[in-house]
């Protein structure tokens, strides 16, 4: 017999009951069906350039892969014939580090459910604290302007200022401003550029290593988008660039620049699949630290500046060396984030801030331009 489903001959059947014999499991699309019975059903998915029914490859928690496993497939035929003679060698020896055969990616989430991380709601509330808002606003430009530690930064207030409040206490005085802070990054962000460039870096919370996903204009030089995961995987960097292209002109293409990390592929072939009412995304790959190829070539400066930006997060960042919790990791990316397209001036813009708001012109102290935005956000 043959599978009903998708026509695999007899040697890819095998009874699936026992002794009873009455039901066939098919390896090539994992359909199990009735013997005698003359009734077909729809195969999942089928490959677009043979026509065959795609089988199962294996299963993860957040995508399902499948695979053509045709010989004669044109994808295969031509993917062989790209390969040369040493790359033909080594795949005798290895076919694991080849992708010859077309594959398909399931996906069991939908771009509407994924989100950027976000700060937890706090338990401290801006209206009863014992402290007004000039002392939340020297907190913040010690804590996060000028990247001080907690503890510094009750020391320098104590010493300097004679205010008394504890290491905690600025601790929590940045996690109920970031709560809303980033509302306000996400509303005030402005425009998309043409050409981003998108990478991702690390930090230890609780001795385990994170990932902070961001993504800066190459013109505007703002940070587009940011994120924190556990895990360097393609859902997370689909939500850093849907955040990221959220706020994009219907008009105007938008291209990404990234190192090898295949999750920004798939991520990009995600997004301009699910996403048809935006123009498509463009993803531009710069491999290794020497210019190979004409796209390594001429995007190589975009890398550097993402990598400049991820230095500064690092220095901003240094002093916790790691992190307790996951709450406190995320206060501090969105206060630097706000600090860096709101506050910090910078030299490629002629020393102005990438996002510039007409509420904090004319403003001089830097403790003053946080309670502005404290009450702009809040």
């Amino acid at each position: 017999m043959k599978c009903p489903v998708c026509s695999a001959p007899h040697i890819y059947l095998s009874y699936n009951n026992g002794k009873k014999r009455s039901q066939v499991r098919c390896k090539i699309c994992g359909e199990i069906s009735t013997i005698g019975k003359r009734f077909k059903r729809k195969t999942k998915y089928l490959c677009p350039y043979c026509h065959r029914a795609l089988y199962k490859w294996k299963e993860k928690k957040n995508v399902t892969y499948y695979k053509c496993d045709h010989k004669d497939c044109p994808c295969r035929k031509q993917n062989l014939s790209k390969l040369n003679k040493k790359e033909l060698e080594l795949r005798k020896k290895h076919p694991e580090h080849f992708k010859i055969n077309y594959q398909y990616r399931d996906y069991h989430f939908k771009p509407k459910n994924l989100n950027v991380a976000a700060p937890y709601r706090p338990t401290v509330d801006l209206n009863r604290i014992h402290n007004d808002l000039n002392v939340v606003g020297l907190v913040l430009t010690l804590h996060i302007s000028y990247a001080i530690t907690a503890r510094k930064t009750a020391e320098m207030l104590k010493n300097i200022w004679g205010i008394n409040i504890s290491h905690q206490t600025v601790l929590n005085y940045a996690e109920v401003v970031a709560y809303y802070c980033h509302n306000f990054n996400l509303s005030n962000k402005g425009p998309v550029d043409g050409l981003n460039a998108v990478d991702e870096t690390y930090k230890k919370i609780r001795g385990i290593w994170h990932y902070i996903w961001l993504v800066v204009g190459t013109q505007s030089k703002r940070i587009n988008s940011y994120n924190l995961s556990d895990k360097r995987d393609t859902k997370n960097a689909i939500a850093t660039l849907l955040e990221s292209i959220r706020t994009a002109d219907d008009d105007c293409p938008t291209t990404f620049i990234s190192d090898g990390n295949p999750s920004y592929q798939a991520a990009t072939h995600f997004v301009n699949m699910n996403t048809k009412d935006n123009p498509e995304i463009d993803l531009k790959t710069v491999i290794g630290l020497q210019n190979k190829d004409e796209v390594s070539k001429k995007y190589r400066p975009y890398k550097q500046m993402i990598e400049r930006l991820n230095r500064t997060f690092k220095y901003h960042t240094r002093t916790q060396n790691g992190f307790n919790a996951t709450k406190g990791a995320i206060t501090k990316l969105v206060l630097f984030v706000t600090h860096y397209n709101f506050l910090r001036p910078h030299k490629a813009l002629n020393y102005q801030t990438p996002v510039r708001i007409e509420e904090l012109s004319g403003i001089r102290l830097m403790q003053n331009k946080w309670i502005k935005i404290i009450s702009l956000a809040a």
